[in-house]
């Protein structure tokens, strides 16, 4: 045989097995598709390859290694939940850098989370201990607030220590870690001094990041409306905004004006329900009057997981039930926390992003949510996420949609579905 005609056979083997190649990993078919990044809201498909949104649109299912029904289900960027404790492991009881945080994979991906970001569980002394233990370990991506406490969130005397509240190592860490360090946080604090505030701004000045609020005691030496419309920046975060703890809500009833005075000044205001930080009788008219978060987020810890809180989709649930769209609610739990995050790789489905995703439901029926005093507004509308993908890959699966039916297997199907030309999906 001449060597040109073994070049031609060569290539046109080579040609033939690229054909057969299937084009993506993954499609995701006929889902309604919300993307408020990409003002996208529309039944359509999305394909996945290598990690990443590979197409948004009319897709050929043939095209696809695996096709997902999605009809009938809502397709959206993976949550970000941007106030969470996750420094779990230490054994230090009564601490959020301690018993009091929990380890994310447990409450991530299940509800549809792919991002978390923890709100100052550890400070300076400790972070790398956090990271060691919890960040590089966890599937889950973890983002983080730094504590401006260099101890971090231990609770007692160290969270009321002025002298831990040291800047330039604070902003040294964030630096140092700046691929995971979003923000530097201020917490819990009872005194009357602006102390943790003012270095908590000026450590996240310096390392060009936000600075997240929880305003701790209501004092009258420190106001709410001194805190919003001149301590805090553009782009910093206050936390906890339907709380009512701090003046949020008027006597009336009506919305404390120094809350419309900082939004105008571009303060975010983010909700961190948490165990003790969210109300209806101050949620239900500060919505109803127009004053939305700007970000959903839960303060996932012991405490609040189990109480009126619950997980991400329960908040999410709460503000439909309060009259929010569906666009609304994903647009605060995804595209609105990646920027506010500056991860802004994160929380939208373009073409070339990472591909995290999740899939979910909305049942209707009758459901009760409640609020930190166990008070309960009903509701007719709850999500449940049928499938999460991160960085492409199936990390959860309620209802094995991505899966074949055992029936077509072969006699002795072992694994996940070996041998029927199903891939596995475990990172």
């Amino acid at each position: 045989m001449k060597s040109s005609t073994r070049v031609f056979i060569s290539t046109a083997l080579f040609a033939a097995s690229l054909a057969a190649q299937p084009k993506y990993d993954l499609v995701l078919k006929g889902g309604h598709l919300v993307d408020p990044k990409n003002k996208l809201s529309a039944v359509t498909d999305v394909a996945i390859h290598e990690g990443r949104i590979a197409a948004v649109g009319k897709i050929d299912p043939a095209q696809a290694a695996r096709v997902v029904d999605a009809a009938g289900l809502y397709v959206a960027p993976g949550l970000i939940d941007i106030h969470v404790h996750v420094y779990a492991g230490t054994g230090e009881r009564n601490s959020y850098a301690g018993d009091n945080s929990v380890y994310p994979d447990g409450f991530t991906f299940r509800i549809g989370v792919t991002t978390v970001a923890d709100a100052g569980s550890a400070g300076w002394r400790n972070f790398e201990d956090f990271k060691s233990r919890v960040i590089d370990r966890s599937r889950t991506r973890v983002l983080a607030f730094l504590n401006i406490v260099g101890h971090g969130m231990r609770g007692g005397q160290f969270e009321q220590d002025l002298s831990d509240m040291q800047v330039k190592p604070a902003a040294e860490m964030a630096l140092k870690h700046k691929d995971t360090i979003v923000g530097i946080k201020t917490a819990h604090y009872s005194g009357p001094e602006w102390t943790p505030v003012e270095n908590a701004v000026e450590a996240a000045t310096l390392a060009n990041i936000p600075a997240m609020v929880d305003f701790g005691s209501n004092r009258a030496e420190r106001p709410l409306r001194e805190l919003v419309t001149s301590k805090l920046r553009p782009g910093d975060i206050y936390t906890h905004a339907y709380s009512g703890l701090r003046g949020e809500q008027e006597e009336s009833g009506q919305i404390n004006p120094a809350l419309l005075e900082g939004r105008k000044r571009g303060v975010i205001f983010d909700v961190g329900h948490g165990g003790g930080s969210f109300v209806w009788r101050v949620a239900v008219p500060l919505v109803k009057g127009g004053f939305l978060p700007d970000s959903i987020s839960t303060d996932l810890h012991t405490g609040s997981m189990n109480a009126g809180m619950k997980d991400m989709l329960n908040v999410m649930d709460k503000f439909l039930a309060m009259g929010l769209s569906l666009d609304e609610v994903i647009l605060r739990s995804t595209w609105n926390p990646a920027r506010e995050i500056r991860r802004e790789e994160l929380g939208h489905l373009s073409v070339g992003a990472i591909a995290d995703v999740v899939v979910l439901r909305m049942e209707t029926g009758n459901f009760g949510f409640l609020d930190m005093h166990g008070a309960r507004l009903k509701g007719s509308r709850k999500l449940t996420a049928e499938l999460t993908l991160k960085d492409g890959r199936v990390v959860y699966d309620l209802n094995g949609i991505t899966r074949p039916d055992w029936e077509t297997l072969p006699k002795n199907y072992q694994g996940e579905g070996r041998g029927s030309g199903a891939r596995r999906t475990r990172p």
